[in-house]
């Protein structure tokens, strides 16, 4: 440990003497200074031990000494040692009633040690501290190696919270808590997650210190990675600030988690690579061939069932591949992540953790915009469109994926962030009628019709939706419009006439009553 004036007054060659502040000798000397200026605080840092002759000071004046102490004590002065023998046989009373009253220690020196030993000893103190913490911190990066290699990033956080006698925790790229140690430590560092969210948004390496309410710990948080947005965070949780080998452990721990948790760019593009393969695989109705390649690299997923989710906008499809990410690592589960230029396809277990966080991901999304209302067009480009499918077995991959787009394209002609293809075949199609081509069709097909109703010879669209309202049943749908039959029967013929068109072919009508819809 650092020296201190207790360790300094129980030097055996030293022979110092205590004369005010018994008190306080616990106090660390961060170093020896020896000045007889009458006001040397300008050139201290504080926690020296300053050592006087009182050559230049009327240390017989007790006001003067009562500056000169209290001065010296708000500058954070460890102690004040006074040589005796050289000017002042003894110490004056005026200086040991300041010491006193101020609650600064006193160490009368005798005038057989020189200064010179007093700096030595405290010297040599602050290097055999420094090599302790040295030599410890070098034991504790290979107790912490030694840990990872053997039970990994569990196995180290164990090693690191015995090391700092606190408690640690990784937290992966979302900020949830991967694992902790202790155990208990994993509900304090889950309160933590919005300072690692905050922590996130800087570029790695980034620390912070989170001093929590009083009577709690302070925790240390470091970002984990190389690249521009961190894979994972560290927090370290102790009572008090840490002490040198301390530092040097959670150093290393910082190093080695920083090595399990980046992979390399080389091993990244390779998994890429395979999870593109698979995925055309099995999009070209090979499944066989797609497990083949894939090995045990997903486990069961390719076993069914699963969901296929085609995410566009390159700048939020990546925050959602690392959320999706995130959730199947924590639930140990597999997924397959594939870029497709600004595209994202994820193929993911049907109700797994990955699926679940999709939908977390866009409804908070959902949630949180202030923009479009009602069925506008997406205007953020950093926000994603996302299209799930329904869940499928392998043979059908390339039905969910077509699924994945259709949704896809809906929740783009929506304004929506995230429709499901589910959603879709228990909905209705009105609202698809919404499309701009479909009403350019309606306008068009209608168009000759309104013309005609507009110079007053008939109301030829109302009475083309009574009718077909009414499944061309002629009584009811001429009760509707107050009208004999016979009138509603010449104005069908009209319509006929008008549109070159006959009502009796059903895919005419179809489109008729779509037009008639999509021109409310």
């Amino acid at each position: 440990m650092r020296p201190t004036l207790a360790s300094l007054v129980h030097h055996s060659a030293l022979k110092l003497t205590v004369r005010a502040g018994e008190d306080r000798l616990d106090v660390p000397v961060r170093w020896v200074h020896a000045s007889e200026l009458a006001d040397p605080v300008p050139y201290m840092e504080g926690g020296e031990l300053l050592l006087i002759t009182a050559l230049k000071l009327d240390a017989e004046d007790p006001e003067a000494m009562r500056r000169y102490v209290k001065r010296l004590a708000e500058a954070g002065v460890a102690g004040l040692g006074f040589a005796v023998g050289v000017h002042y046989e003894d110490i004056p009373a005026a200086l040991v009633d300041a010491a006193e009253q101020e609650g600064l220690p006193l160490l009368e020196v005798p005038r057989r040690t020189p200064f010179l030993a007093i700096s030595k000893a405290v010297s040599a103190a602050i290097a055999a501290d420094q090599y302790r913490a040295v030599t410890a911190g070098f034991a504790a990066q290979r107790e912490l190696t030694r840990q990872t290699l053997a039970n990994g990033p569990e196995g180290l956080l164990a090693a690191l919270a015995t090391q700092v006698d606190g408690w640690a925790a990784l937290y992966d790229a979302s900020g949830a808590v991967v694992a902790a140690a202790p155990e208990w430590a994993g509900r304090r560092a889950a309160r933590l997650t919005p300072d690692v969210e905050r922590l996130r948004e800087r570029p790695a390496p980034a620390s912070s210190v989170v001093g929590g309410p009083e009577n709690e710990d302070r925790v240390e948080l470091h970002s984990l990675g190389t690249g521009r947005r961190p894979r994972a965070a560290l927090a370290v949780g102790t009572a008090a600030a840490l002490g040198t080998a301390e530092r040097y452990a959670v150093h290393s721990a910082i190093a080695l988690l920083t090595l399990t948790t980046e992979r390399s760019r080389s091993l990244q593009d390779a998994e890429q690579r395979i999870d593109a393969a698979v995925l055309r695989l099995l999009l070209a109705g090979e499944p066989d061939h797609a497990r083949t390649v894939a090995g045990d690299l997903y486990g069961t997923l390719l076993d069914a069932p699963f969901r296929i989710v085609v995410a566009e906008s390159s700048s939020a499809s990546a925050a959602l591949a690392e959320a999706v990410e995130s959730a199947a690592a924590r639930a140990g589960e597999s997924v397959l992540v594939v870029p497709e230029g600004g595209r994202l396809v994820v193929l993911a277990a049907d109700e797994g953790a990955a699926v679940a966080a999709c939908r977390e991901y866009t409804s908070a999304l959902e949630a949180a915009r202030t923009g479009a209302v009602g069925d506008q067009p997406v205007g953020d480009e950093t926000e994603p469109v996302v299209g799930l499918s329904a869940p499928v077995g392998p043979i059908a991959a390339a039905a969910a994926y077509k699924q994945a787009e259709q949704a896809l394209s809906v929740a783009r002609r929506r304004g929506r962030i995230s429709v499901e293809h589910e959603q879709l075949a228990a909905g209705s199609v009105l609202p698809l009628l919404a499309d701009d081509a479909v009403k350019a069709f309606a306008d068009g097909l209608l168009r000759p019709l309104q013309e005609h109703d507009a110079t007053g010879r008939g109301d030829l669209v109302a009475s083309l939706r009574a009718w077909l309202s009414r499944h061309g049943q002629w009584d009811a749908a001429a009760a509707d419009l107050g009208v004999h039959r016979h009138t509603l029967r010449y104005r069908m013929r009209r319509v006929e006439e008008i549109l070159g068109r006959s009502l009796d072919d059903p895919d005419v009508r179809m489109e008729l009553w779509l037009a008639l819809k999509a021109g409310n």
